[in-house]
């Protein structure tokens, strides 16, 4: 790790923080998968989206966690009751500003996060990704989840259903 990580929850104020990681994060890993019409809404989307999430967050039961590197906001976490899997928590968002890809800090996010689940008394976490984003399934193994062995075609609004494989993580 370079530099000083710290880990926070995230708070209604940070909305244009976690818009911008999001964004610039989709900007690097997703551009090839969608037509550029849509892909440059959904960006905005994404960017704009998070004061409402955020200020939702505690009373539909999800947290939003930080991650910063010597001061600045870097990574994000997204998590809450999985709606489909009694018992376990599911990740549903977990992105990593390009800028801090490499520096350590998304890998100090995910171990705040499991910790905080786990800490919340969930079984386990399980999430999804896309088959075709090698860089986030590595990243994921890494971090100890293995594949469920179940995919799902998922439509991000374009009317095209993209392939993703779930990972789950079990604590023990």
């Amino acid at each position: 790790m370079i530099g000083n990580i710290t880990i926070m929850t995230a708070s209604p104020g940070d909305g244009d923080v976690v818009g911008e990681i999001h964004a610039e994060s989709w900007k690097s890993a997703y551009a090839g998968f969608f037509a550029p019409k849509f892909f440059a809404a959904a960006v905005r989307e994404r960017r704009g989206k998070w004061h409402a999430v955020l200020a939702e967050s505690p009373e539909r039961g999800s947290t939003v966690m930080l991650a910063a590197l010597d001061g600045r906001p870097l990574a994000f976490s997204y998590f809450g009751r999985s709606p489909e899997r009694p018992g376990l928590a599911e990740l549903f968002g977990f992105y990593g500003h390009p800028d801090g890809w490499g520096s350590g800090v998304a890998g100090a996010l995910m171990t705040a996060s499991v910790r905080t689940m786990r800490e919340a008394g969930f079984e386990g976490v399980h999430l999804w990704t896309l088959r075709d984003t090698p860089q986030s399934r590595r990243f994921y193994t890494k971090n100890g989840f293995t594949e469920s062995g179940t995919t799902r075609a998922h439509d991000f609004g374009d009317g095209r259903a993209i392939e993703q494989v779930e990972y789950e993580l079990t604590f023990g």
